[in-house]
């Protein structure tokens, strides 16, 4: 008797029916929480300090309202304004804009790129009227707007080609009456049943297309210079008919972008003031507890969605197409009361170490007026006790090591980028492109010498940056990333005290090339030493190969 072919998506039931879906995330999606140890014989005004994290003190939940003007905003979008038209625009074709871009001299100048994402709507009104505050849709009538950025086919490719490993590069997911599941197999992704989960309804997540794609990489690479954060990427594809997610919100600034067929969208506006712009993302919600959408779409291949963190999102697929998407992910963790969190610790260690004030001991009878038990009273030791906390608060911002606290955070997002992706001219004038080979049983082009008259440039504009830990001055840079996110720790090194001013020159320098005997160091041999430590880190290139 022949047997039937058991889906690969029924293997895995039968497999592991007592196991729970997967909660796997993507990077964007998993909060980075370390332990900081103090510093030793640090500085006290320069390094920020240890983060101690506060114990959190129970307190009386109030019910707030939700602000009225955000409310009467959401009330307020109409097709006009939601809903922007291209006209069927064909826009500049994406390989073309690239090599466009490559030419520009300074990298943060490269803003024609976001341009073209959300064309035709300008950069200055997108950041004005719709960053952090509503949806918007721009519907384009033009299937090949996006086209070279990625495709279902260059995904087929790249199973076939690249170590694609299930829960670390790839999810298979479904949502099926009101359930979220996640069928991730151990191993590799291979074809053979990768496109059979996708037969059998399962939608395919691709968490880091930007380490097989190297437009996709280009693009984001890109954009992260121009967000000032981390810039990510999640690709996904639907089977017709199917749903991959259930409804939920992020804690990213997401674009929604419509590569192949089309998909039904629905976006709800934040169900409470806590949940505007939230720190994390969300659990699964179900239907019931989301209400109505204002706004419900099909995107169309050529199309773009945007909607800020905290609005709750689900999209389905018609029966009649298939959907493949790409969402361009921003600005995690990326706002002031993250920064504060490293700025507040750090200002209140300082302050005990340096006034007196902070270090006086609390009232002896504090215990018996004070906390929630005492919260309804009416106590004029209450008052004077609020009074001498809100002092100490204020005073603690003259302690606060903001600058160092802005280095922790641009560490952080140094480790997150991306490396430059380097153009023809950039790649034969780095280490990465010197001519030394091995050729006819011999080295050759061996010995190239930095000179005090070779001109030189950091990568990018924001490929490097110089931080203190108030004992050592570091050197940190991203030219050493990897393409897969945090797959390599944070590359830095420790930079002689006289040689920073130098360091900084560079820095402040660029875009513009400038020779190695300009360097402000003592002497020639340390500005030539200097010079070849950064190139052959490829922190800097030469304006003509060596």
């Amino acid at each position: 008797m022949e047997k039937k072919h058991m889906s690969a998506f029924e293997l895995y039931k039968t497999l592991s029916p007592d196991l729970p879906p997967t909660a796997t995330k993507s990077p964007l999606q998993v909060a980075n929480k370390k332990k900081r140890k103090k510093e030793n014989g640090a500085s006290k005004v320069s390094p920020i300090k240890a983060q101690i994290k506060p114990e959190r003190k129970p307190e009386r939940k109030k019910m707030r309202k939700k602000s009225a003007q955000r409310e009467e905003s959401l009330k307020e979008i109409t097709e006009d304004e939601e809903c922007v038209n291209g006209h069927g625009e064909a826009g500049e074709a994406l390989d073309a804009l690239l090599a466009d871009l490559a030419k520009v001299n300074n990298s943060r100048e490269r803003s024609k790129l976001f341009q073209w994402l959300i064309n035709p709507i300008p950069v200055k009104s997108f950041f004005r009227e719709t960053w952090e505050k509503k949806p918007i849709l721009v519907q384009r009538k033009n299937p090949d707007y996006y086209k070279g950025l990625f495709s279902t086919a260059e995904f087929d490719r790249i199973l076939r080609q690249d170590e694609v490993q299930y829960g670390v590069n790839l999810d298979v997911t479904s949502y099926t009456n009101g359930k979220r599941g996640t069928h991730n197999p151990p191993g590799r992704a291979l074809p053979f049943t990768v496109w059979d989960f996708y037969e059998s309804g399962c939608s395919l997540r691709l968490l880091n297309p930007q380490a097989f794609s190297s437009t996709v990489w280009n693009v984001l690479s890109t954009l992260q210079e121009q967000f000032g954060s981390m810039a990510g990427a999640n690709i996904y594809l639907t089977p017709p008919g199917t749903q991959g997610f259930a409804p939920h919100y992020d804690d990213i600034e997401a674009f929604v972008v419509q590569l192949e067929g089309k998909k039904h969208w629905r976006v709800y506006s934040p169900r409470s003031e806590d949940e505007v712009l939230p720190v994390l993302s969300s659990t699964n919600f179900n239907q019931a507890n989301i209400g109505k959408p204002i706004l419900e779409v099909v995107l169309e291949a050529g199309d773009l969605l945007y909607f800020p963190r905290g609005f709750i999102h689900q999209g389905n697929c018609l029966p009649d197409a298939h959907s493949l998407h790409i969402t361009v992910s921003s600005f995690q963790k990326n706002s002031w009361g993250d920064l504060l969190h490293k700025v507040v610790p750090a200002a209140l260690e300082i302050a005990m170490e340096e006034d007196v004030e902070f270090r006086q001991g609390l009232p002896l009878d504090y215990l018996t007026y004070m906390g929630v038990q005492n919260s309804d009273k009416e106590d004029p030791r209450r008052t004077k006790f609020f009074s001498r906390v809100e002092h100490l608060m204020k005073k603690l911002t003259t302690y606060a090591p903001v600058d160092a606290a802005v280095d922790q955070k641009a560490r952080v997002f140094l480790h997150d980028c991306l490396p430059p992706m380097l153009t023809p001219e950039e790649l034969a004038t780095s280490v990465l492109g010197a001519s030394a080979r091995w050729e006819h049983g011999q080295v050759m082009d061996v010995g190239a010498k930095i000179t005090a008259k070779t001109r030189v440039r950091v990568l990018r504009g924001g490929c490097a940056r110089l931080c203190s830990d108030g004992e050592a001055v570091h050197l940190y840079y991203t030219t050493e990333n990897s393409r897969v996110y945090h797959k390599e720790q944070l590359k830095s090194f420790e930079i002689k005290v006289e040689h920073t001013d130098a360091i900084e020159f560079l820095i402040h320098s660029y875009p513009k090339f400038v020779t190695v005997g300009s360097f402000p160091c003592d002497s020639a041999e340390d500005r030539i030493t200097l010079a070849e430590l950064l190139f052959e880190r490829g922190i800097i290139h030469t304006a003509d190969a060596l």
